[in-house]
Order: structure tokens, then sequence, then C-alpha cells
């Protein structure tokens, strides 16, 4: 980086519609990442079979664990992405968003 430009912190703001189409592909591949994933399940409350369980049940749930902000500014020169917060949720979009 050029020294001369000092980083500047910026926040982003956004709230995506999404239409789920396939309800159990979703949730197949919540499923999917969990049992995929790096998790040390014997520091964990649940177990596996019963984060499943969970998934299973959890349309809003298994979407949320499975969407990656981190890639929003994938291919924009000059940004890193730092960290954020992502959720779903059902019904109609917030008014004061």
């Amino acid at each position: 980086m050029d020294e001369s430009r000092t980083p500047v912190t910026l926040h982003v703001y956004c709230r995506i519609d999404v239409l789920v189409t396939d309800p159990e592909a979703v949730i197949a591949h919540a499923v999917a990442a969990l049992k995929s994933g790096d998790i040390d399940w014997s520091t964990e409350e649940e177990d596996v079979d019963t984060a499943t369980t969970g998934l299973r049940s959890d349309l809003v749930g298994s979407l949320a664990s499975v969407l990656d902000i981190s890639r929003v500014a994938d291919g924009v020169p000059g940004v890193e992405f730092r960290g954020g917060r992502c959720w779903a949720e059902s019904g109609p979009p917030r008014d004061d968003f």
C-alpha cells in the first residue's frame, strides 16, 4: 500500500431480500456445511446430530448459517473485509431499515 494513503474504516449497511425457491436444498447445504465444518463438538453445548436436527427444522437459521458476507467486497480493489454481522429473518422487511 502507498504510504501516503491512510486506510479508512467505513461501515456498509445493506438489506438483501432473497426468494428461497428450494427450502430443502438450502437446509441440505447448511447441514452439509455444518458436518464438514472444523468444529470441536466436545466443546459445544450440542452434538452434531442435535445441531443437524435444529437446522433441519429452521429454514431461516439454515440460510443465515451459510451466508458468507466476507465475500461482499470480493473483486473490489483496495478494499479489505474486516468483519460484520449477518442474519436472516422471515416476514415483511423492518420499517426502520
